[in-house]
């Protein structure tokens, strides 16, 4: 079963794959000067040791949220192409993937895998 589209539209997805592990989803926003805010899904398996276990997972930023940067974690993401839906620890995102490259789905789809190598997050494909 396919999901519905809606939320927030998505014009590209990034990913690296170095120290940091990132994903990040440019959502469409004719307000901003860029015409793109960002949504990132962070995480540094590298340097983990030296934070507090409870910080140890993806930290999530929305550049529409400021003021919980760094302090709202990734819980569960579902994957299902037109959409995609993220839960953290604060908020809940819908967003719109149908305008994204497959490429770019599925090279978001192998950092989320590396990302949770601890299973401190669901991660669900549809």
């Amino acid at each position: 079963m396919s999901a519905a589209v809606g939320g927030e539209p998505v014009s590209f997805i990034t990913t690296e794959k170095t120290d940091d592990l990132i994903v990040s989803f440019a959502i469409t926003d004719a307000t901003t000067i860029w015409g793109v805010l960002s949504l990132a899904l962070l995480r540094t398996p590298k340097y983990e040791f030296a934070l507090p276990e409870d910080e140890r997972r993806v930290a999530v930023s929305h550049e529409s949220h400021p003021e919980t940067r760094m302090r709202e974690f990734l819980q569960f993401i579902r994957v299902a192409p037109p959409a995609v839906m993220i839960e953290t620890t604060a908020r809940r995102y819908e967003l719109d993937v149908s305008k994204v490259e497959r490429q770019e789905i599925r090279s978001a789809l192998e950092v989320l895998k590396r990302m949770n190598f601890d299973g401190t997050f669901v991660l669900e494909q549809g």
